[in-house]
């Protein structure tokens, strides 16, 4: 592309903006001086980190009420439709974050490509979201622990496992990103043991009796929702699997807002972003497929309102096979899992926090930044607001809340995946405009534009009807929708308002600025891999 036919008028009211401002000496050099974040993640670090982020609960907990709910072949279409649907998003925000590696990740990118107000929105949301998730592991985590004794109130266990997280994410960025990597081993090396193990099952290897897909013809490929009949029932039963699934997916886009601390961002975030879509869905279908066949829909262990840490459905099938001393072992691996989660969750909403600082969005004294590269005061915002999950231990109810902030984290998570699809539609649009040539970028989506509309009007669809079953007849419950509907509420109050107070527009495809902030990282080294581990990991993940 020529630089000189860049509009000399948008550049300067873009040079103006509050946010080039924030960044234009941050993004001088790639190792940053004291006082803002430094590049210490590694390329293993920044994959594992968005495991580790997607894979928690959702997976092990969430796709038994799926399963409940929807039956077997719902659990596994709807987790591989969703998944699909986060390939898209992955290949959208790798294209647009590997050519621009800057803090804030896709705030940013909403802010330099849609609308300030977008961006104000999404990194307020976005906040929200990481910040309701974080009590939400917190209290699973509690939940799993009554797999061994519930004689020990819940609030303890928060208390313990709260100070866990807080001291991983007190070592700034390499220290948790080093913890979250072995975190993320251990729970990608349970999930395979689970699949590899749950075959053996289904093949008669330990009981000696063929399963088969048994349990998809009793008690059936699909489940009636809450005992709807007919044709209804088994729709509502699958539509509610995708809401379960968009929940456990919620995650895979953390390699955006932790592109500003990793080391080589224009060679590693392709790397990462490509693969971390591809694990993640493998993870999810082929896991999903084992339980449909080990574990039969109608089993009333699965029903959230009255399992215990019992209820995961890998928990259930080893119980049905006789083995019996293997469900205390994956208990504690989904606990160990579960608390990377949380741990990731605590990193995202402090980076979430800080980049709405530097932008002007949120306080200036929350962009305080440690030697450490930790945004403390960000930090210990997201430790107060972990508090929350405290509500399950009041309650007696932990499954109950469990279920109301998993509604709200789903939703926010939709609109955060909208927000990300809709950027990469105006970046491409951007592009086309001023003719830039894609040939410089380090990556390019296969999904494209096509991918993007898909994805965009997907997640709208999901965002409409998620709280679709507070209004099947006799099923009314205010909790319920507000949980379901108050993040699309304050979505939009907070957009509007934005976009009075400060009477600022969309962005226009012919200001967008394609330039700053990606040049600052062609000429880096690649570091060789430490170690025969790391090797290992390089050529997995």
């Amino acid at each position: 592309m020529d630089i000189n036919k860049i509009d000399l008028e948008a550049k300067k009211n873009n040079e103006k903006s509050n946010f080039e401002c924030s960044h234009a000496t941050s993004n001088e050099s790639s190792k940053p001086p004291s006082g803002e974040l430094r590049r210490q993640l590694q390329n293993r670090h920044v994959a594992m980190i968005s495991i580790g982020g997607a894979i928690g609960t959702g997976l092990f907990i969430g796709t038994g009420t799926a399963l409940y709910h929807g039956g077997p072949l719902s659990l596994v279409v709807g987790y591989s439709l969703i998944g699909i649907l986060v390939w898209a998003l992955m290949c959208s925000l790798g294209e647009m974050i590997s050519h621009l590696p800057i803090v804030g990740g896709h705030l940013a990118l909403a802010h330099r490509f849609f609308s300030p107000s977008l961006a104000f929105t999404l990194g307020w949301s976005y906040w929200y979201l990481w910040s309701i998730v974080l009590p939400t592991e917190l209290s699973a985590c509690a939940l799993l622990v009554t797999f061994w004794t519930s004689k020990i109130n819940s609030g303890i266990w928060i208390i313990i496992f709260l100070a866990m997280v807080a001291l991983i994410n007190l070592g700034g960025a390499r220290f948790y990103g080093e913890m979250e990597f072995w975190f993320s081993t251990v729970k990608v090396l349970t999930i395979v043991g689970l699949v590899i193990l749950g075959i053996v099952i289904d093949l008669g290897g330990v009981t000696g009796e063929r399963i088969g897909f048994r349990y998809w013809r009793d008690p059936g490929i699909f489940a009636q929702y809450e005992g709807i009949p007919g044709t209804v029932g088994r729709f509502l039963g699958f539509f509610s699997v995708l809401i379960t699934a968009a929940f456990s997916y919620i995650g895979v886009e953390m390699p955006a807002t932790a592109a500003a601390e990793a080391k080589n961002p224009r060679r590693n975030l392709p790397k990462a972003i490509k693969r971390v879509a591809g694990r993640v869905l493998g993870f999810y279908v082929t896991s999903t497929i084992v339980i449909s066949m080990l574990v039969p829909s109608n089993d009333p262990r699965l029903k959230l309102q009255t399992a215990t840490g019992a209820k995961s459905p890998f928990v259930i099938a080893m119980k049905n096979a006789g083995l019996k001393g293997l469900p205390t072992v994956i208990n504690a691996s989904l606990l160990s899992s579960t608390l990377s989660a949380a741990s990731s969750d605590l990193y995202i909403s402090s980076r979430a926090l800080y980049g709405l600082s530097i932008t002007g969005n949120a306080p200036r004294f929350l962009s305080k930044i440690t030697s450490k590269g930790l945004p403390i005061y960000c930090y210990f915002a997201g430790i107060i607001m972990s508090s929350m999950a405290f509500l399950s231990a009041s309650e007696g109810q932990a499954g109950r809340v469990f279920g109301y902030l998993a509604g709200m984290t789903s939703v926010t998570g939709l609109l955060t995946w909208a927000g990300i699809f809709i950027t990469y539609i105006r970046f491409k649009g951007g592009m086309t405009l001023q003719k830039f040539d894609r040939s410089q970028l380090p990556y390019q989506s296969p999904a494209g534009l096509v991918g993007a509309w898909i994805g965009f009007i997907s997640c709208t669809i999901l965002i409409i009807f998620n709280g679709f079953e507070v209004f099947l007849k006799d099923h009314w419950e205010p909790g319920t929708f507000i949980a379901c509907y108050f993040p699309l509420l304050a979505f939009f109050l907070l957009f509007f308002s934005h976009r009075w107070w400060t009477r600022s527009g969309m962005i226009e495809k012919r200001h967008m600025d394609f330039i700053t902030g990606s040049q600052e990282f062609v000429d880096e080294v690649e570091e060789p891999p430490n170690g025969w581990v790391e090797k290992v990991w390089r050529f997995l993940m």
